[in-house]
Formats: structure tokens, C-alpha cells, sequence
């Protein structure tokens, strides 16, 4: 990480907030051994008997993935879970992502259920944020992952969902002016009111304080994290999931959506100067899974190649049924940030003071 995130702090030795976080406040807290193999347990039993009757155990968000589709795998083969699969196709699937997400539900023979975004309102909603000029071009996709499940779970009487976040990958969080909180359903509609040009009639929407505290004390939601609880090291997950599946391995993490991999390999660090991978790689390093001149020497080169990003540019424009030049032209307009519209910030900020008061938040996030 560098000064690209503003309000790092580097201390005399030159180590920063995150790493001082991660040795204080996460590794004195994350077990992958037999402790976390007894929790792991313990989370397996109580979700079994909190679904006692029910076909399914809980509910787990799939994106064909490497952090979600190794959570099914651990779902299945080591928790001994039924999960329905849950995915949101929200019209930027990359074939990868497709692939990996059927042979997952082949391999450990588990249910699938796909809910699909309407493409016309999904394409209005990108278009408005294209528009809107700011860093986190990805929220309406998403907005639409986190509040599909989260409304599927409440609607079906789901009182589990696994969750494939994890601190091995990602206890090293992006800043918020790299990527402001999808969640934010006050800004998700300000900005679609000042750009875009229909209504949002069935696209899935959640606001923060439904989904933290209407689902969660109301209907009774929790939302687990295995991952935490087993020893996950990335490289080793994937060819685990290649040999036995035919699982397929992407560029970095998060590509298996195509305008994500344009999203966070141009528009961030060609608009912004923010780069990703910087915290991607950061985890890793402080994981032990990389070292920091290998992830240095990545960080040296493009996040993908020119022809790539000319072949996105036409893949993109064509979906969202503009020109290339038009959408060259919204990548050149003027930057805005998170600031310039309405938001739910008081309100976000206020839940991660509580959550980190309480031990439940540990990775910095600012």
C-alpha cells in the first residue's frame, strides 16, 4: 500500500496502519488450527439444527469465484452442509465464471438457484454511474449481489448465510474512496435519479439498516465467514479445485466478472490512480503467501493488456448499446467521488464504530 490511499499512516520504520492492524487486532483473533477446526464444528451443528426439516442448510452466495466457490467446497466436504447456491447474474458474467459455477454443482452435487437481474434496468443503472463519474463504478453489480441473496434469504426463511469473506485474502480492505460501500442505498438512488432514465421497478434493492437490522434481529439472519476457521491459501485452493472439478483459474481476484476486470484494471488506476491490487497483494503478503518484491514486480506491469482492454471497450459499450467513442468519452469526464452525493456515511460509520467496539469488524476500514 502507498500514499494512493490518503489516510495511510506509516510509522519511524516505515510500517503502516494496516499492518499494525493486522498483527493487534486480527492474527491475535484468527485461528486455523485445531481451535479454529473445533469452531468450524460447532458453526456446522448449529446451522444443521437451526435448518432441522428444511432441504437446505443455508444459503451461500456463489460468483464462480476462487473465495466463493472454495466456500462451497468447504460447505460441503468439510462442514458436511447442504447449501442452496445462490448466484445473481447481473449481465457481466465471464464464461470462466460460468463454467466454474457448474462444475461446483456437478462436482459436490448441490442445488443452484440463479436469480436474473433485468438487463434493462441493470444497463440504465451502470450507465447512470458512468455518468456520475465516480470511483466505485461497480456498486449497481454489487448492489444486486448482496441485496438479492440478503431479500431471498428473508423471503424464504433462510437463517444462515455463508459468506466467502475471509481475512487470508482480505485483511487488507480497500479505502473507501477505492471503493465506497455498495450498501449505500441513499447514494445508489441519488445518483440513478440525477442520471438515469427509467425506473428501477424490479432490480433488487437493500438498504443498510434493513439488511444489518431488520433481517438480522428482525427475521433472524446470521451471516457466517468458514473461511476464517480453515487454513486457505489461495494458490493451493484453486489447483485444489482445478484438479478436481475442472475448475478454471482467472487473471486476479474478482475477474470473473468482465466489467470488473475493466473496472478495476482501467477505470480505477487510469481515472484515479488507484490500483487494487495494492490491498489484494498487501493480504497476501502479510498472509505469508507472497512476497512483498514478487507483488512489487506485478504491481510494475499493466493489470491487463491493451488488446484486452480494446476487446472490454467493445464488449462494454455493445452491452450497454452505446459506441465505443461514447464510452471512451464518459472515461474522460470529470472525476467525482462518493462526497457528491447523497449517502448514508453517518449512518455506515456509526455501525462500524459498534461492530469494531464488539470484535465483530477487525480489518481496518476507513
Amino acid at each position: 500500500m502507498d500514499t494512493s490511499d490518503d489516510k495511510i499512516v506509516f510509522d519511524a520504520r516505515g510500517q503502516c496502519d494496516y499492518c499494525r492492524n493486522f498483527d493487534d487486532n486480527i492474527t491475535p483473533h484468527w485461528h486455523t488450527d485445531e481451535r479454529g477446526a473445533r469452531e468450524l464444528a460447532a458453526m456446522a451443528e448449529q446451522i444443521k439444527h437451526a435448518a432441522k426439516g428444511r432441504s437446505h442448510d443455508c444459503l451461500l452466495g456463489i460468483s464462480g469465484g476462487v473465495d466463493s466457490s472454495y466456500l462451497a467446497y468447504i460447505a460441503k466436504e468439510k462442514m458436511g452442509l447442504n447449501p442452496l447456491l445462490f448466484h445473481t447474474d447481473a449481465g457481466w458474467n465471464s464464461q470462466q465464471a460460468v463454467n466454474n459455477i457448474e462444475r461446483l454443482v456437478e462436482g459436490l452435487k448441490l442445488d443452484l438457484h440463479t436469480e436474473v437481474v433485468n438487463w434493462a434496468e441493470m444497463k440504465d443503472l451502470q450507465l447512470a454511474f458512468f455518468k456520475a463519474g465516480v470511483a466505485h463504478l461497480d456498486t449497481p453489480q454489487d448492489h444486486a449481489f448482496f441485496a438479492a441473496l440478503y431479500n431471498f434469504a428473508a423471503k424464504n426463511g433462510f437463517t444462515y448465510i455463508l459468506n466467502g469473506g475471509n481475512f487470508s485474502t482480505e485483511c487488507v480492505r480497500e479505502p473507501l474512496e477505492w471503493h465506497y460501500h455498495a450498501s449505500d442505498l441513499r447514494q445508489l438512488k441519488d445518483i440513478h435519479r440525477r442520471f438515469g432514465t427509467r425506473p428501477l421497478a424490479s432490480f433488487p434493492l437493500c438498504d443498510i439498516l434493513t439488511y444489518r437490522v431488520w433481517y438480522r434481529y428482525g427475521k433472524g439472519i446470521q451471516v457466517v465467514k468458514p473461511l476464517n476457521c480453515v487454513p486457505y491459501v489461495k494458490e493451493e485452493a484453486m489447483q485444489m479445485m482445478i484438479d478436481r472439478f475442472g475448475w478454471q483459474r482467472y487473471a486476479h481476484k474478482h475477474y470473473e466478472s468482465r466489467f470488473t476486470r475493466f473496472y478495476e484494471g482501467y477505470w480505477l488506476p487510469t481515472r484515479f490512480g488507484y490500483d487494487k491490487r495494492r490491498a489484494h497483494f498487501s493480504s497476501l503478503i502479510l498472509t505469508g503467501q507472497i512476497k512483498r518484491e514478487e507483488a512489487l514486480e506485478k504491481l510494475a506491469k499493466p493489470a491487463y493488456d491493451p488488446e484486452t482492454i480494446a476487446a472490454d471497450f467493445e464488449y462494454i459499450a455493445t452491452k450497454l448499446d452505446i459506441g465505443v467513442p461514447e464510452l471512451r468519452a464518459l472515461c474522460e469526464g470529470p472525476c467525482h467521488t462518493w462526497r457528491d452525493y447523497k449517502n448514508s456515511m453517518a449512518v455506515i460509520e456509526l455501525g462500524t464504530r459498534v461492530l469494531r467496539t464488539l470484535g465483530v469488524q477487525r480489518a481496518l476500514i476507513r
